[in-house]
């Protein structure tokens, strides 16, 4: 049988407590006093993801839009945060769509200005379209022939005109990044060599505006310059398409795509990409959309659970936390070293001994009743023991939403701004 785990951490050692910030280590270890049940919650700092958010902005030239994917944080104290700092919203399903409205409260959405939010997806039911439709969003990124037909029939019957733009799979991309989303067969969107059969069909289909393209082709992209390369190469290969298929341009979507570097990996350049992107020149009226998700707020969240246990077997040591995969699932799912902390809890009022594993490489275990539940092998630690919290830094990103909640049943983490 093959089980999948996170890499051997080996031989790093956990982060130094002081890692962690003051207010977050505060706001943990109050939460240890609150409730004699152990602690498993996400805290955020929305003034993290805010910051994360001027700075792209502020980086890049007026006619791009910063669109948040809510799938990357849908928490609504984070969205609330980033409102203020970003162009609108990028939603998947109409949980999301109506998050993003209600951190959008002037949202108009119909005759006159957009809703700032634009839509993906490969699968859009016709509840989500017709919701979509309905609240009048920026852009449906249609990914099918079909798909059209059906926003079509829905604008329709409402009354109303649907912005629509075309999702693309192209046939090559000029990016690196380990998510690629386009370049091979897929389930995203119109294959490149269909295109001008879809668009040519979409014209002839009444209520839709067809205003672009939208093309997300990678994500995790550290180099700053390949970014701004294929920014680039989406604006010409957009403005040349529409050209030759009759579509008024106005929309260049290019998803996301911006990296979060790893423990050892150098960080993406925000100012380098900006500076390489100002030298593209969109037609006049065309707005360029980027939809950064992790990029805002990897590291405006982190994942705390209270270890439960410390056994040790065979030689080996296990630190057995309340919460796991059911709460955490992104380092085995994305198989990575996600590094944590130990935050020390003087209180322990049970009778029994205390478990401790000092100076000694420990392996992050949850509670599930399955082998996979393996957060973390191998990372030395100088203590750790029964009743301290392990703290998961930069897990503001894929945490809370990606995890098996139901599985076995256990109850949620909890969910703090600080």
């Amino acid at each position: 049988m093959s089980v999948q785990f996170p890499p051997s951490a080996a031989p790093r050692s956990a982060y130094p407590v002081d890692a962690l910030p003051e207010p977050v280590r505060r706001h943990l270890l109050d939460l240890t006093q609150q409730s004699e049940a152990p602690v498993s919650a996400y805290v955020y700092d929305g003034e993290v993801a805010a910051e994360r958010a001027r700075e792209l902005r502020a980086a890049l030239p007026g006619w791009a839009a910063v669109h948040y994917a809510v799938k990357a944080n849908s928490f609504p104290g984070i969205l609330g945060a980033l409102a203020p700092h970003v162009d609108g919203f990028e939603v998947a399903s109409v949980s999301e769509l109506e998050l993003a409205l209600a951190a959008l409260p002037d949202a108009s959405g119909q005759a006159g200005t957009p809703a700032p939010v634009v839509a993906a997806g490969p699968a859009k039911s016709v509840p989500v379209l017709t919701a979509l439709v309905r609240a009048g969003v920026e852009a449906i990124n249609a990914e099918s022939l079909l798909e059209l037909s059906r926003i079509s029939r829905i604008a329709v019957a409402e009354g109303v005109t649907a912005r629509v733009a075309l999702r693309v799979n192209p046939a090559e991309i000029p990016v690196t990044g380990s998510l690629l989303m386009g370049g091979a067969p897929s389930q995203f969107g119109v294959a490149e060599p269909d295109v001008p059969g879809v668009l040519a069909e979409a014209r002839r289909l009444p209520g839709l505006d067809l205003t672009g393209f939208h093309i997300h082709a990678a994500s995790n992209n550290l180099d700053a310059e390949s970014q701004a390369a294929y920014l680039t190469w989406c604006v010409e290969w957009s403005v040349r398409t529409a050209r030759e298929n009759g579509i008024d341009l106005r929309h260049v979507d290019i998803g996301g795509g911006i990296g979060v570097a790893f423990e050892g990996e150098k960080p993406f350049d925000v100012a380098r990409f900006g500076e390489l992107a100002a030298r593209v020149e969109p037609p006049e009226g065309v707005k360029v959309i980027l939809e950064p998700g992790r990029f805002l707020v990897a590291d405006c969240g982190w994942y705390a659970a209270e270890v439960t246990d410390v056994k040790h077997s065979y030689g080996e040591a296990f630190a057995v936390l309340r919460g796991g995969i059911n709460h955490f699932q992104l380092p085995t799912s994305w198989d990575i070293v996600h590094n944590i902390a130990v935050l020390p809890v003087d209180r322990w009022t049970e009778s029994c001994p205390r478990p401790a594993a000092e100076d000694t490489r420990v392996t992050v275990v949850g509670e599930l009743c399955t082998p996979e539940d393996t957060l973390l092998r191998d990372v030395r630690v100088d203590r750790v023991r029964a009743g301290d919290l392990v703290v998961f830094p930069y897990a503001g990103s894929y945490g809370w939403e990606f995890a098996m909640h139901r599985f076995l049943g256990h109850p949620v983490a909890e969910r703090h701004l600080l």
